[in-house]
């Protein structure tokens, strides 16, 4: 009787360490990126005038979907190669390991939710939006009480009555998972999207260093150049730039009096062109706002900026000075 009890211990093996450790490890990032990716959708979406700084680039976003798309689903088959190894093997329900693990996930996602509404609840008591608090509470209780529903069905099952997870609550958690990601994808823009973002960013930043080149040989000199080509200065290292996409050069026009104008073809716009704020935006103009300020705002095609340069902020500076 004693040789048929040890021989019916379940022994926990290499595989089954790893195969739990690393669906642990699994769930714990896929849970954070899909909260991080929510709080990220929320702050975009619903935009604080308080908050000074907006990545116009959503890393937050992208960082989440990047990690979901690749760790989710390795934790999906990760859970079902358990899954199937138990129910071949039923006595490795009865494995130490397992129950510690689903018992220290419920500790950790009881613990964290805690923490999470606390510093929730502090942002909002300091001034956060009513809207964002509530959406990021939510969006709190729901990833854990998934991962806390799913730990406590998984440490109730029993050798005698391997019932597997039902087959709706996975399909749910992945068609939530998949519905944060296209949310996603539509709030940041696509690849493509930020691609041409960056190239009308580094473009306004050509024409601002152009901008003020012409300004300090304007006090330099005492007057305008003529050309883009006479603003280069070997000793400064200063070299007229290009268009980053193109590499055709930028468009100066000398106009009246110490007046100029710089040119630029954009792919986008940067904005409404009132510059009003106060009605809701779509998020990426948004963010294509905050990249630029009020001198620099186009429309998506050709634009140029007109530019007088006043002579008493800007004095001409005495000749060896």
């Amino acid at each position: 009787m004693l040789y048929y009890r040890i021989m019916d211990k379940p022994k926990l093996t290499p595989k089954d360490f790893f195969l739990y450790v690393g669906a642990m490890v699994t769930l714990y990032w896929s849970a954070g990126s899909l909260i991080a990716l929510l709080f990220a959708t929320v702050d975009t979406v619903f935009r604080d005038e308080l908050q000074y700084y907006y990545d116009p680039y959503s890393g937050g976003i992208r960082f989440a979907i990047a990690s979901l798309i690749v760790v989710f689903p390795i934790s999906l088959v990760l859970f079902r190669s358990i899954k199937k190894a138990a129910l071949a093997e039923p006595q490795k329900f009865l494995l130490p390991l397992r129950r510690w693990l689903y018992a220290i996930t419920i500790f950790v996602t009881a613990a964290a939710l805690a923490g999470d509404v606390i510093a929730l609840l502090n942002s909002f008591l300091g001034g956060e939006l009513t809207t964002r608090f509530v959406l990021k509470v939510i969006s709190v209780l729901v990833v854990a009480g998934l991962v806390f529903w799913y730990c406590l069905l998984e440490i109730r099952v029993r050798q005698e009555s391997p019932v597997s997870v039902r087959q709706s609550f996975l399909w749910g958690t992945a068609l939530l998972v998949l519905a944060a990601i296209v949310y996603g994808f539509v709030v940041m823009g696509s690849p493509t999207t930020i691609r041409k973002m960056r190239f009308d960013e580094q473009r306004t930043s050509d024409l601002q260093s152009i901008q003020w080149q012409v300004v300090n040989y304007w006090q330099q000199k005492g007057k305008l150049p003529k050309l883009l080509s006479d603003l280069k200065d070997p000793l400064s290292g200063f070299n007229v730039p290009s268009d980053p996409s193109t590499g055709g050069p930028y468009e100066f026009k000398l106009g009246e009096g110490n007046s100029f104008e710089l040119c630029a073809t954009f792919e986008l716009a940067s904005g409404d062109e009132d510059g009003s704020m106060s009605s809701p935006q779509p998020p990426i103009k948004m963010r294509l706002e905050s990249m630029f300020n009020e001198n620099w705002k186009h429309d998506a095609g050709r634009a140029c900026f007109e530019r007088t340069i006043d002579s008493e902020l800007y004095p001409v500076r005495p000749k060896g000075v």
